[in-house]
């Protein structure tokens, strides 16, 4: 994965009522590294709309699980000296099937879309305020044709490396 970019799996504490689960906590450091969070948003998505592309040049990191619905989430790397240039990382959350959080890196550019045929309910935590007045946010066009990855989840034997990201392209089997 791109260097920072971490996948935590949650534990769903079961009884007879549904569950409950913690999604983050703060002396998760294994999951949050350095980070604090400071707001959690809440994002209702209809069914295959892109939502992308952003990033934070002042040090935001963003931490997204999906609690209804499926989203595909990704980030490319950009950065000129990152060990991960070039790299995009594709990171599918379904919260029926397994409740997970992923932390992105903001400073690369990322964003998701909501995959399946329903809406996706998204909760995301950041750790820098959002300021209205000065937003913390680069945006591109969701299909921007200078997001070309060299490597897609750390892989070169994929047909979408070295052309503009695809975010309809159908997923491989």
């Amino acid at each position: 994965m791109i260097d920072g970019i971490k996948v935590f799996e949650c534990s769903k504490n079961l009884d007879e009522r549904g569950y409950f689960a913690e999604l983050i906590r703060d002396d998760w450091r294994d999951l949050l590294l350095e980070d604090h969070i400071v707001q959690v948003n809440l994002a209702y998505t209809h069914p295959q709309t892109i939502r992308a592309w952003h990033r934070h040049a002042k040090g935001q990191n963003d931490y997204f699980a999906c609690l209804n619905g499926s989203v595909k989430i990704c980030a490319y790397d950009d950065r000129e000296s990152s060990p991960t240039k070039g790299e995009l990382d594709e990171i599918v959350l379904n919260g029926r099937e397994r409740l997970q959080v992923a932390r992105i890196v903001g400073s690369c550019w990322h964003g998701y879309k909501a995959v399946g045929s329903e809406p996706a309910l998204v909760v995301y935590a950041t750790t820098k305020l959002y300021d209205r007045l000065n937003p913390d946010e680069e945006r591109r066009a969701w299909n921007d044709k200078t997001i070309i990855p060299a490597l897609i989840n750390g892989k070169k034997e994929d047909a979408r490396i070295g052309k503009p990201y695809d975010w309809n392209h159908p997923p491989h089997k």
